[in-house]
């Protein structure tokens, strides 16, 4: 368009409220017009007379000014609108969509509640994806560590690289925070014996939380940046600059959300004595997240389960026959144990762990938010009676080295 059109048109808030102000025929009695302009009664001098119209008014006069009179039928061409209606989402869910997404590898777990995508390389995969996007459902994409540089990953690697560096480290047990230097968190990642005591000589369980993130580390770790934007799935939607992902076409007046990526580590609980706690208390996303299991380190020393026992405490939760059988596979290597719930699930999760918090005898304050405060890891014997009282599954999926978890905003989940 020419370039006084451009200008005209405005590309703000505040220019598009001044030029429809200014365009919009004040005063007018014209029938087409469905809200009358709000006046002031009053000047600041107190004389009586008409003020600037109020300009949201304005707005709305002008949109519905042209309207369609009611005598008059729309000229709507019915059939052709329900010709290019998209099927059903929810039933092509149900039914597998295997006809139409017969060239992509998929399967359905957690009573179809979540889709996994088995080949990471597939360039379809984003429109599976989309169907099952639109409906809210967490997805799992596999084999993502076949693209990156693996030894990026080690934690040998990073300790060596970084150790120098101070960061925060959460003691999950009982989430007192010290800053320390990160070699020692590594220098126990793998090595029971030169991990933390606390006070009654129990291994502590440490988790390096979100460091680096964001800027930090792109700046700090610009090898490994580069390592894993080009190792995400489903490109479209999780790059950065996705064609598909809002984030990347928000103008540059808004405050776009934190992308990250951040790094999480954490110890398993393999070498601990109480098993019924987790490195990432049930909380909620407030935007869409992608998490990418990078490395796995196999723990040795005293106390540690070994692998056969590893698998039996995965086996003892209610598992999809699928990720049973993922758990047989020699090949494959099982990391974090994952519950999810849907964001509908919210008020009930929350009214129930309020309920167990008086129950233990726990103060429960009106500003206190049990989701909001990542208080609570709910182990299986309240995950159960979740169910049972409330009417809540629990999805539980195991991640495997080189899965992709994806979430949608408002899902809740604890590892």
């Amino acid at each position: 368009p020419p370039a006084s059109q451009n200008n005209e048109q405005g590309s703000t808030l505040r220019d598009l409220l001044t030029t429809t102000a200014g365009k919009l025929r004040l005063g007018s009695t014209d029938a087409g017009i469905a809200f009358a302009p709000v006046y002031s009664t009053g000047t600041a001098s107190g004389k009586s007379g008409r003020s600037m119209p109020n300009i949201l008014d304005d707005i709305i006069a002008s949109v519905v000014e042209n309207k369609i009179p009611p005598n008059r039928a729309p000229k709507i061409n019915v059939k052709s609108e329900i010709k290019d209606e998209p099927k059903d989402d929810r039933k092509c869910i149900q039914d597998d969509c295997s006809k139409l997404y017969s060239d992509i590898q998929y399967s359905w777990i957690c009573d179809k509640h979540v889709l996994w995508l088995r080949d990471h390389k597939n360039n379809n995969n984003w429109k599976l994806f989309k169907e099952c996007w639109k409906q809210g459902r967490p997805v799992l994409v596999s084999g993502m560590h076949k693209k990156m540089n693996f030894s990026l990953w080690k934690a040998e690697s990073i300790s060596l690289d970084f150790g120098n560096q101070q960061a925060d480290i959460l003691n999950c047990k009982d989430s007192i925070i010290s800053n320390t230097n990160v070699k020692e968190f590594w220098d126990g990642f793998e090595d029971v014996s030169k991990r933390q005591k606390i006070k009654n000589g129990e291994t502590a369980l440490l988790k390096l939380k979100d460091w680096p993130s964001g800027e930090d580390f792109k700046a700090m770790m610009p090898a490994r940046y580069e390592d894993l934007l080009k190792s995400l799935p489903l490109p479209e939607y999780c790059s950065p600059e996705g064609k598909l992902n809002l984030a990347s076409h928000l103008p540059g007046f808004f405050v776009r959300p934190d992308l990250g990526p951040r790094l999480c580590s954490a110890y398993g609980v393999a070498a601990t004595k109480d098993h019924d706690i987790g490195t990432t208390n049930l909380h909620i996303e407030v935007s869409d997240v992608v998490n990418i299991l990078v490395y796995v380190g196999i723990a040795k020393g005293n106390g540690v389960l070994s692998k056969s026992g590893v698998l039996k405490k995965f086996e003892e939760e209610d598992l999809d026959d699928l990720l049973r059988k993922r758990l047989k596979d020699s090949s494959e290597l099982p990391g974090a144990l994952w519950h999810i719930y849907a964001g509908k699930d919210a008020d009930k999760i929350r009214e129930f762990l309020q309920k167990i918090a008086k129950e233990q005898g726990l103060e429960v304050l009106p500003e206190h938010d049990p989701i909001r405060d990542q208080s609570w890891y709910v182990n299986k014997k309240l995950r159960q009676r979740l169910l049972e009282e409330y009417g809540v599954k629990t999805c539980t999926v195991i991640q495997f080295l080189g899965d992709a978890i994806i979430l949608p905003a408002g899902a809740l989940h604890q590892v």
